[in-house]
C-alpha cells in the first residue's frame, strides 16, 4: 500500500517552492528596512504556553491543537501560532533586559498546525510570516506595523486591499464593555450556538467570533466597545487613526471585530482581499497590542504589538490578482556538449562558469543538439554555449546570446579567462567585447 501525504497538508515541489522563495525573499526585504530580525522558536512547545497565552477558551486551544503527551510525560503541543513562543523566548532570553535596545523588534517565518477540516487557505500544516515588537506603549508602533503589512502587499503588487482596524481598550473598559456584552446576550441565550453559551460568561467577546451564522445575526445589533472605552484607550485610538491619516493610510471601523485569540487589548485590525479570483472578501493579514502577555507568560510587564499573515492564503491571494511571480532560479548558461569526448571540458567549463559567480547547466545524457537546444530554452536560458568535437580540436566555443540571436566563435582560453566579463561585454556591447579582447595580455 503506497503512503500518502497527512490529510490537510502539502507537498511543495520545486515549481511551486521557488515562488515560495521569492517571496521570503522579498518579505525579508521589506522587513530589514523596517529593521526587524529573525528569531526562530521549537515547531513544540509546552502545551501551557499556549493555554495560558492563547487563552483556554479560544477555538485553538479548545479544538484546534495537536498536544501529545512525550516520553517523559510532558504534555506537549506542535505550535498553533507564532506570538505566544516568540514572548516565551523573549522572556526566557531576558530580551527585556536594559542591554537591548526597545522597541525590540523580530519577526518570524515556518510551520504552524492546527487540527481542522482542510479548506482553500486553510491547512492542518500551514506556515505564517509574523512580526513582533516589544517594549513601547506609543501609538505609532501600531500604526508603523500596519503600515509594514501594507509595503509588504503593496511589493508584491496587490491592490485589492482594505485596512479595518478596532479598539478591544484597556482592562478598564473591557470589564465594563463585558457586563454590558453579557446583559445584551442573556435574553438570547436559548437561541446562541453551544460554543457561544459555554462562552458567554467565560469569555463573552469571544461570542462575537462566532463563525455560526445564527450567532452572527444575534451580535449584528450588540453593543460596541467603542463606547465603552476608558479616556485612555479612546486617546490611544483616535491618536492611531490620526497617524493612518497623516500616512494617507486608508482604514475602515468594524466595531465588532474581536480577532480570535485572548491576549489582544487595545487596536487590533486586520487587511482584507476583495480580490477578484476570491469571490468573497478574505482576510489575509491580523494583529494587534498585547499589552498584558509577556507578564502573563511569566516576565515583566512589557507591552507589545505584533501580526501574523498565512503564507498559503498570501499565495492564493496573488494567483487571486493573476500576479506573475519571477522565477529566482534563471539560468545564464546552458553549455552544449555534442560527443562523448567533449564530456570533460563540459564538466570543466560549467563548473568556470559557476565558480565565476553564473549559475549553469548542461545536459549528461549525450542528446542531438536539437534537444538540448529544446531544453536550453525551457529553461530561458540568456547565453547558449556549444562545444562539439571540432571546436574542442580547434580550442573554441560557439558562444550565442539568447536575446538577440548573435552568435560568435570564442577561445577556450578566452572563456577561462575571465567568464563573468566575458559575459557581461557579450550580452552587453559587442562591440566592447571586441576592444576588450583585441587588447594583448
Amino acid at each position: 500500500m503506497q503512503i500518502q501525504r497527512p490529510k490537510g497538508t502539502a507537498d511543495l515541489l520545486p515549481d511551486e517552492s521557488s515562488k515560495w522563495q521569492y517571496v521570503e525573499e522579498t518579505a525579508k526585504m521589506i522587513l530589514g528596512d523596517y529593521q526587524f530580525h529573525e528569531i526562530r522558536t521549537p515547531i513544540f512547545e509546552s502545551y501551557d504556553l499556549f493555554s495560558r497565552g492563547v487563552g483556554e477558551t479560544s477555538d485553538i486551544v479548545s479544538k484546534e491543537m495537536y498536544d501529545f503527551k512525550d516520553k517523559g510525560n510532558r504534555h506537549m503541543s506542535l505550535r498553533p501560532e507564532g506570538t505566544a513562543p516568540v514572548v516565551r523566548a523573549f522572556v526566557e532570553n531576558k530580551l527585556f533586559g536594559p542591554e537591548y535596545a526597545k522597541p525590540y523588534k523580530v519577526y518570524y517565518m515556518g510551520p504552524m498546525f492546527r487540527y481542522e477540516r482542510p479548506q482553500g487557505g486553510r491547512m492542518r500544516q500551514f506556515h505564517q510570516l509574523g512580526v513582533e515588537v516589544f517594549g513601547s506603549t506609543n501609538p505609532a508602533i501600531d500604526v508603523e506595523s500596519m503600515a509594514l503589512a501594507m509595503d509588504l502587499f503593496k511589493e508584491f503588487g496587490l491592490e485589492h486591499l482594505t485596512l479595518v482596524i478596532n479598539s478591544l481598550g484597556d482592562k478598564e473598559s473591557r470589564t465594563a464593555y463585558r457586563e454590558a456584552l453579557i446583559a445584551y446576550l442573556e435574553p438570547h441565550f436559548a437561541d446562541l450556538s453551544e460554543d457561544s453559551q459555554v462562552r458567554l460568561h467565560k469569555n463573552p467577546l469571544r461570542v462575537l467570533d462566532s463563525k455560526n451564522k445564527k450567532d452572527q445575526e444575534i451580535v449584528k445589533d450588540a453593543p460596541s466597545i467603542l463606547d465603552y472605552l476608558s479616556d485612555d484607550s479612546k486617546s490611544h485610538f483616535e491618536s492611531v487613526k490620526e497617524m493612518l491619516e497623516v500616512l494617507d493610510i486608508p482604514y475602515k471601523i468594524d466595531s465588532n471585530m474581536v480577532r480570535g485569540l485572548d491576549y489582544y487589548n487595545h487596536t487590533i485590525f486586520e487587511i482584507m482581499s476583495d480580490a477578484p479570483g476570491f469571490g468573497a472578501i478574505t482576510t489575509i493579514c491580523a494583529g494587534g497590542r498585547y499589552d498584558g502577555l509577556v507578564e502573563e507568560i511569566g516576565g515583566p510587564a512589557t507591552p507589545g504589538f505584533g501580526f501574523a499573515l498565512g503564507l498559503e492564503r498570501l499565495m492564493m491571494t496573488l494567483a487571486a490578482e493573476n500576479i506573475d511571480i519571477p522565477d529566482l532560479h534563471e539560468v545564464d548558461v546552458y553549455v552544449v556538449g555534442l560527443g562523448e569526448t567533449t564530456n570533460i571540458e563540459t564538466l570543466k567549463l560549467v563548473q568556470a562558469i559557476r565558480s565565476a559567480g553564473l549559475s549553469a547547466e548542461r545536459d549528461y545524457s549525450n542528446r542531438k543538439a536539437k534537444a538540448q537546444f529544446k531544453t536550453a530554452a525551457k529553461l530561458k536560458a540568456k547565453v547558449v554555449i556549444t562545444l562539439g568535437e571540432d571546436e574542442l580540436e580547434k580550442g573554441e566555443l560557439n558562444f550565442k546570446v539568447m536575446k538577440n540571436g548573435k552568435e560568435s566563435k570564442v577561445s577556450l582560453k578566452e572563456a577561462y579567462k575571465d567568464f563573468e566579463k566575458l559575459f557581461n561585454l557579450k550580452t552587453a556591447d559587442m562591440t566592447a567585447y571586441n576592444d576588450f579582447f583585441s587588447k594583448e595580455d
